[in-house]
């Protein structure tokens, strides 16, 4: 059974945060999908280990899942996530960003 988040799948900027890590965890986990994240958004490895923890890489990574509906239900599968979680915590960093 799938957690769900709060009512409405909204979730705090705290849980987006966690979400996008376990995302970038997910993503970078598989050679195949961290080289495809790589090229999509042109980052280098180097770039990406230099800038892990930033909010535009949690944007980035979130984006990347969402662009992918099959990735995308395969992370909220692995993490036992509603998948309208990830794109609520896509929302809510992505609004932080624009602040």
């Amino acid at each position: 059974m799938l957690k769900s988040t709060q009512r409405g799948h909204s979730v705090d900027r705290e849980a987006a945060e966690t979400i996008a890590a376990q995302a970038l965890a997910f993503v970078t986990a598989d050679p195949h999908r961290l080289q495809r994240f790589l090229a999509l958004t042109g980052a280098t490895p180097a770039e990406l280990k230099r800038r892990i923890g930033s909010r535009e890489v949690l944007v980035a990574v979130l984006s990347f899942l969402a662009q992918d509906e099959s990735l995308l239900l395969t992370f909220a599968a692995s993490q036992r996530l509603a998948p309208e979680a990830i794109g609520a915590a896509l929302a809510r960093l992505d609004a932080a960003n624009a602040s």
